[in-house]
């Protein structure tokens, strides 16, 4: 029997404390968190509110309480090496170092590494960290660019011709005005398809594959208006998605497990946690966008309330490195999940406002807190994504009536994605991959 330590206070965690809470290992639940968290607070054993970019606070929590092992729900403590720090308090941690955790935190040591050993899922690139050379490569290209400042930026950070610059010209300003701001960048071709999530843990040798998933980063209905953390994800019964072909997620498996040989014979030790490929299915295959290292938000969502093998499991078979003797069991339904945010989300939302999700009908969808704030007379909307509604149902298409049916019960200054999920927004994606393989 293990006490857990969770760091984190969003949905995702949520996601992961309802499971750490559901494990047969877990003989407490304690919490170190940036903010309230209503639903993890209700089933921890202790919750405590600090500092998570302080690791000395962190770690001197989880001595004070005799933690033995913690679980890092966001990547900025990653980032910021709280694994090293726990691990040398003598704390077992689910994730990666801060070495491993580049990964996310650079994009361009990314690129770098599968270039370096050979990993064919980088489209055309190049890194910046001055401006020579820098606009002579972007009008060679024979395609339009993105732009990808180096570093966390909450998914929010990447620019893309066609939606936030039209010319090469005006891509070039707004990539010199990054270095000259002190940045590091990447340019790369933009690549044409569908992006998808596959989210594997790792031991530092062996991988656990969730299955597919997609997300819509775009705040409005259509896929318009500007980029969220995420409004919404859903996955399939068969675990693949209906714009892909099986091979295109053995490829995406094969480039996360190419990926994590690559991590540890650069540095000498395995990858241990969340390796979370964003990839994108091309007429030519499947190459990858990003990687993060750490479970996506809302994915963690979708995955999670499948998942049928005990997650602490899990966790003590990546720090034991003996993952490969757990084989990966989820029930077999789709998943619809919608984020239900403020007025004005992203760009100005509103906050301090209440919400009222009471007519919810909890058997029918899972519910997953994020930017809320309980006060004596219900909840508040704290400014950013707050809650999430997972439906499941053997058909795709019933899962997203489910959770539509429910999330209009939810009353307040609020908006969501109603087409996340819906069978008119699927079939576009479906015929636009068809008209890209079929394209000669």
């Amino acid at each position: 029997m293990k006490k857990i330590l969770l760091i984190g206070n969003g949905a995702r965690e949520h996601a992961i404390a309802k499971q750490i809470k559901a494990s047969r290992q877990a003989n407490g639940l304690f919490i170190f968190a940036a903010s309230q968290n209503p639903g993890i607070k209700a089933l921890a054993t202790d919750y405590q509110v600090g500092d998570i970019s302080n690791n000395s606070e962190i770690v001197d929590y989880a001595l004070d309480n005799k933690i033995t092992l913690a679980v890092i729900g966001p990547e900025a403590p990653l980032a910021q090496g709280i694994v090293d720090d726990l691990e040398v308090a003598g704390i077992a941690s689910f994730g990666p170092t801060k070495k491993q955790a580049d990964l996310e935190v650079s994009k361009a040591f990314t690129r770098d590494l599968l270039t370096e050993y050979q990993i064919p899922a980088c489209p055309l690139y190049q890194v910046f960290a001055t401006k020579e050379g820098l606009a002579d490569f972007i009008m060679a290209m024979e395609t339009d660019f993105v732009i990808k400042p180096d570093g966390l930026t909450g998914g929010k950070g990447v620019m893309v011709q066609g939606d936030h610059f039209n010319t090469k010209e005006q891509g070039i300003k707004l990539a010199e005005e990054i270095i000259s701001a002190g940045g590091k960048l990447v340019i790369e071709e933009k690549l044409i398809g569908q992006e998808f999530s596959l989210i594997s843990i790792c031991d530092g040798d062996n991988l656990f594959h969730f299955p597919a998933v997609q997300d819509h980063k775009r705040a409005f209905v259509g896929d318009q208006g500007p980029n969220t953390g995420g409004m919404g994800t859903y996955s399939d019964q068969d675990f693949s998605l209906p714009f892909l072909h099986n091979n295109d997620i053995v490829e995406a498996q094969k480039i996360n497990e190419a990926t994590t040989k690559a991590l540890k014979n650069k540095f000498g030790c395995g990858y241990k946690g969340v390796l979370y490929g964003g990839f994108i299915a091309l007429k030519t295959g499947v190459k990858l966008i990003e990687y993060n290292a750490r479970f996506g938000d809302p994915e963690a969502m979708n995955l999670l309330v499948i998942l049928k093998n005990d997650f602490v499991d899990i966790c003590e078979a990546v720090i034991s490195g003996t993952l490969d003797k757990i084989i990966p069991e989820f029930e077999p339904v789709a998943t619809v999940c919608k984020y239900v945010v403020p007025d004005g989300y992203p760009n100005n939302p509103v906050k301090d406002v209440k919400i009222d999700i009471s007519l919810v009908d909890t058997n029918k969808v899972d519910i997953f807190y994020a930017a809320v704030d309980e006060q004596k007379n219900g909840l508040y909307l704290t400014g950013s994504r707050a809650i999430a509604l997972v439906g499941r149902h053997q058909d795709l298409y019933e899962a997203e009536k489910i959770v539509e049916q429910e999330i209009q019960k939810i009353k307040g200054p609020i908006f969501h994605r109603e087409d996340i999920g819906t069978r008119e927004l699927i079939e576009k994606r479906v015929e636009m991959m068809k008209s890209i393989r079929s394209n000669n």
